[in-house]
């Protein structure tokens, strides 16, 4: 009997040690995570028809991405998304590419985590604002339509967010989350030497991110 409960101790004590117990602590309030990771923009665009031919085309684009978020209490939350910036291939159907732009989408939500401060599951939503900072905006094609003097102006607009977090000890975690923006750009460029209208262009992405996270 004392052997068996020695035994039973030693394995108590070593899955404390590994954190695979139901006992680990998941997030709670003043808790600040991080988390590193993949990030993809699937932009769901939408523009006017382009000289008569077809609408904008957006590339998809997978960068590094990284958030930060705080623990306000045990179930509420503020998050802050940033990544290195994504390059996008800007096409129309029948001529292929025609330029590219980079952008910054920094985007802050406020969070709600369903469960309790020792759930290792924490499925979560999240509601707040977006912002685009587009740049290095270039033609890429001259040639096609004499296309030249692109220009595209930054975005502000909502962002919705869903999630999951599973805490794999006390400071690590494993997260897979998505996010819906509301991101629209003016663009601007000239067909030779004649301004073309101005196009307001709805790319309104989807943001796909796994990561691992750290808790502080």
């Amino acid at each position: 009997m004392m052997r068996k409960s020695i035994l039973s101790g030693l394995i108590a004590t070593a899955l404390l040690a590994t954190g695979f117990t139901s006992s680990v602590a998941a997030h709670q309030a003043g808790d600040i995570i991080v988390r590193a990771g993949a990030v993809m923009v699937s932009p769901n665009e939408s523009s006017p028809i382009i000289a008569e031919i077809s609408e904008f085309s957006v590339s998809d684009n997978t960068q590094v991405g990284l958030n930060f978020g705080y623990m306000l209490t045990d179930n509420w939350a503020i998050e802050l998304l940033a990544a290195t910036p994504f390059s996008h291939d800007i096409s129309l159907e029948g001529v292929g590419k025609i330029a590219e732009t980079k952008h910054l989408p920094p985007t802050l939500v406020a969070q709600y985590y369903f469960g309790n401060a020792q759930s290792k599951l924490r499925p979560y939503v999240g509601v707040g604002v977006n912002f685009t900072n587009f740049f290095d905006n270039e033609i890429t094609n001259p040639t096609a339509l004499e296309l030249n003097s692109l220009s595209m102006s930054n975005s502000w607009g909502l962002a919705a967010q869903a999630g999951l977090d599973y805490q794999v000890n006390d400071k690590w975690l494993v997260n897979a989350s998505v996010w819906y923006a509301d991101i629209s750009t003016d663009v601007n460029f000239n067909a030779g030497d004649t301004p073309y209208p101005q196009v307001t262009v709805d790319i309104d992405p989807w943001v796909y991110m796994v990561s691992v996270g750290y808790k502080f």
